[in-house]
């Protein structure tokens, strides 16, 4: 996929790559850049090295992290204060400052590793293929590594219908969710164009799915990979202008974007004449205001014209009506990421990757209750054991894997029994979840499944825009059900009711949001019904997470008297004289587990 900086010719020898990403620079990465960047000019190494920040490594939990060249070792965890160690070891006495080092992948000879194993090993980064080897801010760095190569490919040897048929060779999906082909889309996008006399392209960044940081970490590490994408469809269907749909509480991808569309603009890869090929296209960033419905198509459409962002019926498709009712190709930040790699490798190359209906790769928010939790990207057809066990580590703790949540607030569970499944769009469909936009929740035995899906519930409620009556009252209406459940004040008919308000809500609502509000129930239902039916039958919670449903009593064979779980109760719920039997008052208890935490002698028990 091109060639790192340590290919190129250069006068450095060594290189120190920072991360940039926004998970890093909220443990102080910027501090950590200058600090090593000021220990290599003290000790006049400037010459020679060469500190650069760059874009996600993917292990967001370990940062920051620090890449050496050309030795690639990787180090994790690093603090400013490490930088003057990390200089005078390894780049001065060329020694592994080990207890800062990676030890988890396999690719590194000099690492102490588990043959067979490691966080990078299986994954084949194709989106995310400039993230943490090019400085994002520096359009040169991306040209070195193929960059617009493969726009001026477009331009210059390719016409719009073989870039089409290059697309339908790629089997290409859109990553966005529904995982409609890129290739037809475009293809409407251009018949209907031709029509209008031009039309729109537009990239979705509104990320809004909790736990999915995947599009957001694209763009803050590859700015240049969407432009040069847009700029191909817009010449491929014949727009002039693109938006940037992101969210303004992405500040730091919102910065990178603008600052690549300048550099783009001054070496005239965007804007009138590209390239001298006569083709003129530019784009604007339009921001939401981070209204999860404004990833929906139609909705995205109205708020980019200004209008409050809540779904219209379709048809009409975008494709033939969408921006101020022009032809409109719309795709996410990760579809428009792989562009670049099919037009320049060829569609039968990205086809070799995946399964007969998936192809290529996906990345993954990977989160929860794994060791390591980050951006992954996989080859599509990659099993979910593989993802959690040999690219995330296995479980945190020891602790027993429960289920997995895929996408997000309109996905679904999938059970140990399915680990060995190959994760594509057919079989997450036909096992009640979803590919989604790419979130990935990894839930242990201590985890609720009921609390969970009330969790998801909640964030519908909330986004919900509220136009259409199915959405707006079936989201709350499922919600206040689930409420009960984790309070322990479900009725034994709520079970049916959820089954029939969630058919309901999923066949009537407009949109997707709607639409896909009720597959977390559904989901959890089919799976996990005993745990629903032990919070009606058992009152109790199987998980020890619901903490109405909990009862904390003493053992009086434990209790000593040292009041101390008196002390600590913030209700001052708990009785008893020192050295003597101490109750809890079950009525005043808030079940908070300040006197589980306080007891030093387990006497505190929990039911």
């Amino acid at each position: 996929m091109g060639y790192s900086r340590y290919d190129l010719e250069s006068p450095y020898s060594q290189f120190c790559y920072v991360c940039s990403g926004v998970g890093c620079e909220q443990k102080k990465s910027e501090d950590l850049y200058r600090n090593l960047k000021n220990e290599v000019r003290n000790r006049g190494l400037s010459s020679a090295v060469q500190v650069v920040r760059t874009g996600c490594f993917g292990l967001c939990e370990k940062g920051p992290i620090v890449k050496m060249l050309p030795e690639e070792t990787v180090y994790i965890e690093v603090k400013p204060e490490d930088a003057a160690e990390l200089v005078e070891r390894h780049l001065v006495k060329s020694e592994i400052v080990t207890r800062l080092q990676l030890r988890d992948n396999a690719r590194r000879p000099h690492l102490e590793v588990k043959k067979d194993h490691g966080h990078y090993q299986k994954q084949v980064r194709i989106v995310l293929r400039n993230c943490g080897k090019i400085d994002p801010e520096s359009i040169d760095e991306y040209i070195a590594r193929e960059g617009y190569a493969a726009l001026d490919k477009a331009l210059f040897e390719l016409t719009p219908e073989q870039i089409i048929e290059e697309l339908k060779v790629s089997g290409l999906r859109g990553r966005g969710g529904a995982g409609w082909p890129t290739w037809l889309k475009w293809n409407f996008g251009r018949k209907s164009a031709a029509t209008a006399g031009t039309a729109y392209v537009v990239c979705n960044a509104d990320e809004g799915d909790p736990g999915a940081y995947m599009d957001r970490s694209t763009l803050e590490g590859d700015p240049h990979s969407v432009l040069e994408a847009m700029t191909i469809a817009a010449y491929t269907i014949g727009a002039a202008q693109g938006y940037i749909y992101i969210r303004a509480e992405y500040p730091l991808a919102i910065k990178r974007l603008e600052t690549a569309m300048k550099q783009a603009r001054e070496y005239g890869l965007l804007g009138e004449d590209i390239l001298g090929s006569g083709f003129s296209f530019d784009i604007e960033i339009r921001l939401g205001a981070g209204a999860f419905v404004c990833g929906e198509e139609t909705a995205l459409i109205a708020s980019i014209e200004g209008e409050r962002g809540t779904p219209k019926p379709r048809p009409p498709f975008p494709t033939d009506s969408g921006v101020w009712g022009l032809p409109t190709v719309i795709n996410n930040v990760e579809t428009w990421a792989n562009i670049p790699v099919v037009i320049l490798r060829g569609g039968k190359w990205f086809a070799r990757i995946g399964t007969a209906n998936s192809k290529g790769t996906k990345v993954f928010a990977l989160t929860g209750k794994v060791n390591n939790t980050g951006l992954v990207e996989v080859p599509m057809g990659t099993t979910l054991r593989e993802i959690i066990y040999d690219v995330g580590g296995g479980m945190q703790a020891g602790k027993a894997f429960k289920a997995v949540q895929t996408g997000g607030p309109s996905g679904g569970v999938i059970t140990a029994e399915h680990l060995d499944t190959p994760i594509d769009f057919d079989n997450l469909a036909k096992l009640g979840s979803m590919m989604g936009s790419g979130g990935m929740i990894v839930l242990a035995e201590d985890d609720c499944i009921v609390d969970v899906t009330k969790f998801y519930l909640e964030f519908s409620v909330e986004e919900s825009c509220g136009k259409c009556a199915p959405c707006r009252i079936g989201t709350r209406k499922m919600y206040n059900i689930l409420d009960r459940f984790t309070k322990g004040t479900a009725r034994p008919d709520d079970l049916w009711n959820l089954e029939v308000i969630a058919d309901a809500t999923k066949k009537a609502s407009l949109c997707g949001l709607g639409q896909s509000a009720p597959n977390p129930i559904l989901s959890t239902l089919q799976y996990f019904r005993h745990e629903y039916l032990a919070h009606i039958d058992e009152g109790s919670c199987p998980a020890g997470v619901c903490k109405d449903l909990m009862l904390y009593s003493i053992d009086p064979e434990k209790c000593i008297g040292c009041t101390v779980c008196a002390r600590k109760c913030p209700v001052a719920c708990i009785e008893g004289k020192s050295k003597e039997l101490h109750v809890i008052d079950q009525e005043r208890c808030i079940k908070c587990g300040a006197c589980l935490a306080a007891c030093k002698f387990d006497a505190v028990l929990i039911a």
